[in-house]
């Protein structure tokens, strides 16, 4: 966690973009790899890139199927990731009410 309480792991914009994209589907269900990089139009390495990170951190799983032309990469969001993007969200709701709340105002 950084200093205001937001995950540096999810706050890059492509990262969050794969959590919100990937939290979209009912827990235990997975995208394709090509079907993913397709939906948020990254390349094939900018997109392995923000899944290791993801991965690393325990947010997402990956699992390689088949061999040769009839390979299949799936992507699915873990438990754990589920519970960082809602912890996310939380913090950046109370960062954005606190910013849209009237100044106080003076005595």
């Amino acid at each position: 966690m950084s200093a205001d309480g937001l995950d540096p792991v999810i706050h890059g914009p492509a990262r969050l973009r794969i959590m919100v994209t990937l939290a979209t589907l009912p827990e235990g269900d997975d995208l394709s790899f090509s079907r993913l990089q397709d939906l948020l139009g990254l390349t094939p390495g900018n997109l392995i890139t923000h899944l290791r990170k993801l991965e690393d951190a325990g947010y997402v799983a990956t699992a390689k199927t088949g061999a040769g032309v009839v390979a299949r990469t799936s992507v699915a969001l873990t438990h754990d990731g589920r519970t960082a993007l809602a912890n996310y969200s939380t913090v950046l709701r109370q960062l954005l009410d606190a910013a849209a709340a009237p100044p106080p105002s003076a005595p």
